[in-house]
């Protein structure tokens, strides 16, 4: 196969996974960044999960909506400016027609109670997807084996939940101590490399 063959069947598949990902997903960014670890980590293994780690950490942090960040991303990890424009296609497309669907018959969607309980129900299997993704994200933070890490997750937990600090204001916190921390990690190497050399 020719290598624009192979792109071109390549380009098919990241836009075929998320625009299924993106039509059959109910709760928002946190769940659907839980769907793109299973698939482009454990089914497709086109990623690392340190990769799609990243790659959440980024798409959360970054303006916007996280599924569209997150498949910026990968779309570009994957093949380039081409893989991020069929990505944020393949994203963005599915929500923006169920909502214009949903937009011209809104009045008979809000009054039906069968659509309400359907809307109720799911919210459960939401609140599921989303604690599933903190505990892996959890797991891989513990997997580190970095005190400062767990340190700063657990005192951004209790910040958020019980002082009700803003989530702004922690992700620039951790992340200024994270670029604290690869400082002195890089400069703590460049000591090392020189005591070698001389």
């Amino acid at each position: 196969m020719k290598p624009q063959e192979r792109k071109a069947v390549l380009l098919w598949k990241l836009f075929k996974a998320t625009f299924l990902l993106s039509a059959f997903t109910f709760g928002g960014g946190f769940v659907i960044v839980s769907l793109m670890k299973k698939k482009f980590v454990e089914e497709l293994g086109w990623l690392e999960e340190e990769e799609m780690l990243d790659i959440t950490a980024i798409a959360q942090s970054s303006p916007g909506p996280i599924p569209i960040n997150a498949s910026v991303i990968l779309g570009y990890r994957m093949c380039g400016l081409a893989g991020s424009l069929v990505a944020i296609l393949g994203t963005a497309l599915p929500p923006m027609v169920i909502i214009s669907v949903i937009s011209l018959f809104y009045a008979q969607f809000r009054s039906n109670p069968i659509i309400s309980l359907a809307l109720q129900v799911m919210r459960a299997g939401v609140a599921a997807v989303i604690f599933d993704v903190v505990i892996n994200l959890a797991k891989n933070v513990i997997k580190t084996r970095r005190v400062l890490y767990i340190v700063l997750m657990a005192a951004a937990f209790v910040a958020r939940a019980i002082l009700g600090v803003e989530a702004t204001v922690l992700i620039l916190v951790c992340l200024a101590v994270g670029l604290m921390d690869v400082f002195a990690q890089t400069r703590a190497k460049d000591n090392k490399n020189a005591e070698v050399q001389v």
